[in-house]
């Protein structure tokens, strides 16, 4: 059951958007980071069931994030978010870790979708 959700993005506008298409009636406890590396810390520091990861970030991207939380944690749940639609970049997120990636912008419909999945997986 996801119970912690943890969204890494340097927008903070992008973390409250992300925020928003949560379904609000399943009492999700939420984590934000500005980038990579504080997801990275923020991660080890509250083990979320699921982390939503932006990959262009400063300071670590998303790619590197991914690798060094799944190197710690291979069950780690990350959903990559991203307004990058190359295949050479979806390919290396979920190379480096990733669950899956989703694309910018969000609709709800596919957040829950993922959520969903992401469920079923922790079973």
């Amino acid at each position: 059951m996801i119970k912690k959700i943890l969204i890494v993005d340097d927008s903070s506008v992008a973390r409250k958007m992300l925020k928003s298409c949560l379904p609000k009636d399943k009492g999700y406890e939420f984590h934000e980071a500005a980038d990579g590396s504080e997801g990275v810390e923020k991660y080890i520091e509250v083990n979320p069931d699921v982390t939503f990861m932006d990959l262009n970030m400063p300071v670590m991207n998303g790619y590197e994030a991914v690798r060094t939380i799944t190197g710690q944690d291979k069950d780690a749940l990350i959903i990559v978010v991203t307004a990058e639609i190359q295949m050479k970049s979806i390919k290396d997120a979920l190379a480096a870790g990733a669950y899956m990636v989703l694309k910018k912008p969000l609709k709800r419909e596919e957040i829950n979708s993922a959520l969903l999945k992401a469920e079923d997986s922790l079973r």
